[in-house]
């Protein structure tokens, strides 16, 4: 019977505790306490009863109560009226059930005897056996444990998720967070919870507290699966805040992840798969020294901003990202910044997989996600330059060609490793987006669950790492009274049930939007004020710099850095959309190792292939990787493929125009040669990519000409990105592929998917790397049209997607109605296509640059053809990226030949080296030995 009772803790010492209550609170009766009871004076009369002289009383009674502070403010009131410092605070959402429990799971919690244990279990870091009194917090949609009513310090958490409840009970019966425990000892009374891969167990005074603590902790977590199995619901489906904005390049995201982290006042979360320190938000870099991340983490630190970074541990003889480095960076800015790497490899046995979502979350109003790390190389801007030297916008290692080398060292960041007169550098291709409101809030929710569950594995002991607690808004289940619809099932905007907001299609750049509190780049032209810019070029020669002055004087009151923004709203429009209410849901890849469920989530796997299929007239794809599976593959488990290819059949029978446009990296990027022995990852790569797009019974393409002919390429066809320039005034011109490194996916200009996910098995599949994405569904259209058939267009996505073909093209801002009609012949024959063909033989007789299609060779002609190059010029890239002046025979110039290209836009090379018939590493190579799924 020992143990069966729980026993109040001694009182502590007076001042010791914070007061829940004040004498100000008291006298103006906010105490909530005294509503609970809900007692009303009665009148006093002459015919007063034994029940009015006992209201009487008891009113009396309590005046007398809570007007004593030190009675108030005791543990004693707090368990008798289950209160505590987190029962009313707004942040945490509604007041549950509190109490008093015993838990066995905790490690030593400071002032209780029940979790004392020996010396040996001490050293040894294991748990306590004897059970430990906690104060038991319930708020809808978590559990939390706290040492006592007064506590702030947070012991442990469960946040719970519906998914690790599937599978456990008769299908007809609702899944279940709590349960009844039947103790052998028939004194003593327990329950427990379960969320994701926890369970825990806890104990009170009496089975009708059990039965009380089970029925709370149900309905505050209870609730059906969402949309696509995701943990977040739709949100935007009333007025409740939701909005997005997307920006194209790092320059512009850049920019505003710095105004936001600038206007930070309470906490910072940032998480992804490398992160450096170092980096310049903005550029020229020499004119931002308080613009670098680990300045501007610092400031804010300084100033009481709580700052949780969570990064990726990586495997440090795969890569070369130095997280540690890193890591001792951040930590030493400030003790309020807070630190965890994860996955620790040993005691995980997580190898191959990664944390690859990208986030930055500021004081839970707005949070940035995409594609876009905050490290070096991924800085650039619609220009896509190749050459920076002397150093102006690109400092030290911020230079970057993984293709050329990989650093050695990250440590001396301000320190060249490429040789900018003779190397370019990569430019870095990006799309990502801002959230605001429910959306922005799921996405803090996820790194919540994220974070715990790494200091959970991770530093259990370390008392200065702390457990997070969501604020409600990340937790509440779904909209009370409304039902979850889905959108996209929508034939047309009209026949929505809410009336579309139709608006001038100039105003989907530029349409009027209410104030927000953390305001960003906002572009302010309509499209015929673009078209009225007549000095503004498209062309590599003529762009400037962001940030740089243009000559523009300054209005009066107006401050250098609002100057600024002007000029680069001016000069990138195309960069930056404009916020917009829309319906948001955020979908995301994690299991059992990245964030701690029973069981994978694949919402991102879900959401592609249900948009995909459900699409009516055109499909955008952009994207770093394209490795994808047919129904009947068993190698390649992700079935984006299959969805595609069964909605292009369904537009042949049916006889109707629908366009597939896929934008993916020229080559992989990583380090060395394709024929290089060092480079087998690079092979293995193209292999998977080819093998899903145009070689083998595997792919797409060889299954759709098996059946169409050449009526493929009008259904499906697939590009790249390259650009040009000088690596130094007077210097030898080079080329290199623009990396694809965005995550998007835009179906019919209604409806965008922006996130981390790559289009492979790693991303996809749920159980490897950790991504996160939004699905955003457009709330207000825009004239267009789909074929020559008028068509209401979205505002975000058909902004987006007008933007991202502006800057491929080469269009000036006045000619942005030319790809309004993404799938009419005019647009996507004879200007996109057209537009790609052109420059890829302009650079294909220039510089003979790889991949092309010429090359069909195998390795050991491949190999042949380089050297003779390399003989040829004399000087030249890993990739043949060097051009003579003059082109022979006919002794052109080589730059006035570039010149005739418009915009970045190339043909993807699907039949280079396709005589090889296998690019997979061979026996003697190191990667030969890697598990295959580490490449797919």
């Amino acid at each position: 019977m020992q143990g069966s009772v729980v026993q109040d803790d001694e009182e502590p010492d007076d001042g010791a505790l914070p007061l829940l209550y004040t004498e100000d609170s008291v006298k103006n009766r906010n105490v909530p306490s005294r509503a609970a009871f809900s007692i009303i004076r009665p009148t006093i009369g002459r015919s007063e009863t034994v029940v009015d002289r006992g209201k009487n009383a008891m009113q009396g009674y309590l005046n007398l109560f809570l007007g004593n502070l030190d009675i108030v403010n005791s543990k004693e009131v707090c368990k008798f009226l289950e209160v505590s410092r987190l029962s009313f605070a707004r942040e945490y959402g509604s007041k549950m059930k509190e109490g008093y429990v015993t838990v066995k799971h905790l490690r030593k919690v400071p002032g209780s005897d029940g979790a004392r244990c020996c010396l040996p279990s001490q050293c040894l870091g294991c748990f306590g056996n004897s059970w430990t009194k906690v104060w038991a917090v319930l708020k809808p949609g978590f559990l939390a444990l706290l040492e006592d009513p007064f506590s702030g310090k947070l012991l442990d958490i469960m946040v719970f998720d519906s998914l690790g409840f599937q599978g456990t009970k008769e299908s007809s019966e609702q899944p279940r967070l709590a349960e009844q425990v039947k103790e052998r000892n028939p004194l003593r009374f327990g329950f427990e919870v379960t969320s994701g891969d926890r369970t825990v167990r806890l104990r009170t005074t009496s089975c009708r507290k059990v039965k009380e603590w089970v029925k709370a902790v149900d309905e505050a977590g209870c609730y059906s699966p969402h949309r696509f199995g995701s943990f977040a619901p739709p949100r935007g489906l009333t007025s409740d805040g939701s909005q997005a904005q997307w920006f194209v390049d790092g320059h512009t995201a850049f920019e505003a992840i710095a105004f936001a982290i600038q206007n930070a006042t309470s906490e910072i979360f940032i998480t992804g798969w490398w992160l450096c320190p170092e980096l310049y938000l903005k550029r020229p870099f020499e004119d931002h020294p308080s613009l670098r991340l680990d300045a501007l983490l610092e400031t804010k630190a300084k100033q009481g901003v709580k700052i949780y970074i969570l990064m990726y541990k990586e495997v440090q003889i795969a890569l070369k990202i130095n997280s540690m480095y890193s890591k001792k960076r951040l930590q030493n800015i400030h003790k309020n910044v807070k630190v965890l790497r994860y996955p620790d490899h040993l005691s995980t046995g997580i190898y191959l997989w990664s944390h690859h979502d990208k986030i930055v979350i500021v004081d839970y109003q707005v949070c940035f996600i995409g594609g876009l790390d905050l490290c070096f190389g991924r800085y650039d801007t619609a220009e896509h330059k190749i050459g920076d030297c002397p150093p102006h916008i690109w400092p030290g290692k911020d230079y970057y060609n993984p293709r050329e080398s990989e650093p050695n060292s990250w440590e001396e960041t301000m320190k060249d490793e490429l040789d900018r007169r003779k190397y370019p550098r990569m430019p870095w291709h990006e799309v990502h987006c801002a959230l605001w409101g429910p959306p922005c809030r799921d996405v803090a929710r996820h790194f919540v669950q994220r974070w715990n569950h790494s200091k959970r594995n991770k530093a259990p002991n370390e008392q200065t790492i702390p457990l997070l607690m969501p604020h409600h808004h990340m937790v509440l289940p779904h909209y009370l009274g409304t039902r979850e619809i889905d959108i996209i099932a929508a034939a047309k905007p009209e026949e929505d049930p809410e009336k579309p907001v139709v608006l001038a299609r100039q105003d989907s750049f530029s349409s009027a939007s209410p104030p927000q509190e953390i305001p960003l780049l906002l572009p302010q032209e309509t499209d015929a004020e673009f078209a009225s810019k007549g000095d503004m070029k498209c062309d590599r020669g003529s762009r400037q710099d962001v940030g740089r002055s243009h000559g523009r004087d300054e209005s009066p009151g107006e401050t250098s850095e609002e100057s600024d923004r002007d000029e680069t709203v001016n000069e990138w429009w195309w960069q930056i959309g404009k916020q917009s209410d829309c319906r948001c849901q955020v979908i995301r890849s994690v299991s059992q190792w990245s964030a701690g469920t029973s069981q994978p989530e694949d919402s991102i796997h879900q959401a592609y292939c249900s948009l995909i299929q459900n699409a009516q007239h055109f499909i955008y794809i952009e994207n770093q990787f394209f490795i994808s599976g047919l129904e009947k593959d068993e190698t390649i488990l992700n079935r984006v493929l299959e969805a595609l290819y069964r909605r292009i059949l369904k537009a042949h029978e049916e006889n109707k125009c629908f366009r597939v446009v896929i934008v993916i990296p020229l080559l992989p990027g990583f380090q060395g040669g394709i024929d290089d022995f060092g480079a087998a990852t690079v092979r293995a790569l193209m292999h998977w990519q080819y093998r899903t797009i145009s070689r083998e019974r595997t792919s797409i393409l060889d299954n759709l000409n098996a059946l169409l002919g050449p009526k493929t390429q009008d259904y499906i066809s697939f590009y790249g990105l390259r650009s040009y320039g000088r690596l130094f005034e007077g210097g030898p011109i080079a080329t290199s592929q623009i990396y694809v490194h965005s995550k998007l996916l835009i179906v019919d200009d209604r409806t965008a998917v922006i996130g981390s996910s790559n289009i492979n098995d790693r991303s996809l599949l749920g159980s490897r790397d950790s991504e996160i994405g939004v699905v955003i569904e457009d709330k207000e259209f825009v004239e267009s049209s789909m074929n020559g058939v008028k068509w209401l267009a979205g505002k975000f996505s058909y902004s987006l997607r007008c933007s991202l073909w502006s800057e491929h093209l080469g269009l000036q801002a006045g000619e942005v109605k030319m790809i309004e009609d993404p799938i009419k012949d005019a647009t996507y024959k004879d200007l996109w296509m057209a537009t790609a063909k052109k420059n890829t033989d302009i650079y294909d007789q220039v510089f003979s640059c790889i991949p092309n299609e010429h090359i069909r060779s195998s390795r050991a002609e491949l190999r042949h053809n380089v050297s003779l190059c390399k003989d040829k010029l004399g000087h030249t890239t890993i990739d043949l990226g060097i051009a003579p002046e003059r082109l022979k025979p006919c002794g052109s110039d080589s730059w006035e030949r570039l010149k005739e290209t418009r915009g970045h836009l190339v043909c993807f090379p699907l039949q280079f080296m396709c005589d090889q018939e296998d690019l997979r590493p061979v026996f003697n190579e190191s990667e030969f030995y890697t598990a295959p799924q580490v490449f797919h």
